[in-house]
């Protein structure tokens, strides 16, 4: 059985302006995720991970080149359009976390399904079962600066997954946290990938990278080399 593509990029270029100076960030990615896969995308400093994460992610568009979702193209969608299919299809995991300091964690959980339409009932439901799968059901009215940061990394992920996306894309997951909560964000993503979640990782830690299928490493704005991780 062949495995669904769920991204197709072809020929992703993205250019700055820079005062007089035009400064290529991707100068031609070529890259394919299907369902089910963990991809790491490493790179030295400069090399276009974040200018990478955010065109797969739907939140900037490539200069030229082409970006597939699940066989959609993404080039001519409006942004309404584009925000629509980001919040369907795509859930993101950032490195500070980005929590709504004045909602409780329940109702940071929530956000996504507010963009969905989704109604206030349901909205809950899905949201304390979202936090019960990060094992989080006991802090529901704490606000994010009464968490860990690890606590506050997994209400990240129960936002992610709320809309049960097709992609979980996340940028150093494990940048702003000590070693053993590290780790255990890192089962939380396996777990999520054994459960046939396709996620995919951005991060400078070869020990993270390790976790993944696949690890794309960039150079200069291209794909530099591609390494099969055996496990």
């Amino acid at each position: 059985m062949v495995a669904q593509v769920l991204i197709a990029a072809r020929q992703l270029v993205k250019a700055y302006q820079m005062g007089p100076t035009v400064v290529a960030a991707l100068r031609g990615i070529e890259l394919t995720v299907t369902a089910g896969e963990y991809l790491a995308i490493m790179g030295p400093s400069g090399s276009g991970k974040s200018t990478l994460m955010h065109i797969l992610g739907c939140l900037d568009r490539p200069t030229s080149g082409s970006l597939l979702i699940k066989g959609k193209d993404t080039k001519n969608l409006r942004d309404n359009a584009l925000a629509e299919l980001r919040n369907a299809e795509i859930g993101f995991v950032f490195q500070d976390f980005n929590l709504l300091p004045r909602l409780n964690i329940e109702e940071n959980v929530e956000i996504p399904l507010v963009y969905a339409g989704v109604n206030k009932v349901e909205r809950r439901v899905l949201a304390r079962q979202g936090l019960a799968q990060v094992g989080l059901s006991d802090r529901l009215e704490h606000k994010p600066t009464e968490l860990s940061g690890g606590q506050r990394q997994r209400v990240a992920i129960a936002r992610a997954l709320v809309n049960n996306p097709s992609i979980l894309l996340a940028d150093e997951p494990t940048g702003n946290l000590d070693s053993k909560t590290g780790a255990e964000i890192r089962a939380i993503f396996a777990e999520l990938n054994q459960a046939g979640k396709t996620i995919i990782v951005v991060t400078h830690e070869r020990e993270v990278a390790l976790d993944a299928q696949r690890i794309v490493h960039l150079r200069d704005g291209l794909v530099d080399q591609v390494e099969v991780v055996q496990k």
